[in-house]
């Protein structure tokens, strides 16, 4: 069994949405094979809680305007580390960067069959390790900068 053409659909006006948002790492899994209650993953990460909110807030008006798609249930609102959107179709997983790299959802389904994304979306690919190797080099430029100072 593969994915629906609804839930491709889904799946591709998500990953724009988030893309749009200035996600990394989106990427995207048919999961019909190994699970029942659901098609398809979308998964994507930020690294603030604000932007993971405005991912989520972005990728749930698109469906809702573009598709008429209104998720059954949304959780993990509260901290915003780690949003779910449940369309039953395809499941929405927008993650803070932290909670990406330590629940590591992608190892869990990379036997799944990935989904071809949208352009904008393939491009989020490894903002995530670029961004954390940019926020490690000002690190160490101030702690270099602090150090000369103490002297």
């Amino acid at each position: 069994m593969t994915a629906t053409d609804r839930s491709l659909e889904l799946i591709t006006t998500a990953a724009q949405a988030a893309a749009d948002k200035l996600a990394h790492d989106v990427i995207a899994y048919d999961v019909s094979d190994v699970l029942s209650i659901t098609d398809a993953f979308l998964l994507a990460s930020a690294p603030s809680d604000r932007q993971v909110k405005s991912i989520v807030d972005e990728i749930e008006e698109r469906l809702n305007k573009e598709l008429g798609a209104k998720p059954v249930r949304r959780e993990g609102d509260r901290d915003a580390r780690w949003i779910l959107l449940d369309y039953v179709d395809i499941v929405v997983h927008v993650q803070h960067s932290e909670e990406r790299v330590f629940y590591a959802l992608e190892r869990l389904w990379k036997d799944c069959p990935e989904i071809a994304l949208p352009a904008d979306a393939q491009a989020t690919r490894g903002k995530a390790e670029a961004h954390a190797q940019q926020l490690a080099a000002e690190e160490a430029a101030e702690l270099r900068q602090l150090g000369g100072e103490l002297r």
